[in-house]
């Protein structure tokens, strides 16, 4: 009788271990991401104003800072193919001159330097971002976009 008990326990043993062997095999999705739902929050509230410098201001040099900041502050944001998208479109913008802003008011710090960018340094900012979304986000609504302007802008960069 004690040998039946223990031929069981092993055999159940065996085949609880087994299946937990087999549901670890084979992981098809992401890693889920903690998200900081403060974080989150603070960031949707940056796009929105975003958008708003955007469509209805066509201020673009805040919209691209607002979009930085997003980039900057909160990489694993629910929404970062929306972020990437308008920042390119506003560094195309500020290329061609476009908004209600001067493009000289969007400022690079390199070291104690700071200045401007010219136009072609700002397509290629455009092309960097547009890049970013196509390779980051396949299934994104924006990469049909960002793909069209890429094509304008010699294709996507190599990472």
């Amino acid at each position: 009788m004690k040998t039946v008990l223990v031929i069981l326990v092993v055999a159940s043993a065996a085949v609880l271990s087994a299946s937990g062997v087999q549901a670890q095999g084979g992981a098809k999705q992401q890693p889920q991401v903690m998200v900081d739902s403060d974080l989150e929050k603070d960031s949707l509230h940056n796009l929105e104003v975003a958008r708003h410098y955007f469509k209805t201001r066509k201020a673009y040099v805040a919209a691209l800072q607002r979009c930085e900041e997003i980039i900057a502050g909160n990489p694993a944001f629910s929404r970062l193919d929306e972020v990437l998208f308008m920042a390119g479109e506003s560094s195309l913008n500020l290329s061609a001159g476009r908004g209600r802003q001067q493009s000289s008011l969007y400022i690079v710090h390199d070291g104690d330097v700071k200045k401007t960018l010219a136009p072609d340094q700002f397509r290629d900012l455009a092309r960097d971002y547009f890049s970013q979304l196509v390779k980051s986000y396949p299934d994104s609504s924006f990469r049909g976009q960002a793909e069209s302007q890429l094509a304008s802008l010699g294709g996507p960069k190599k990472q």
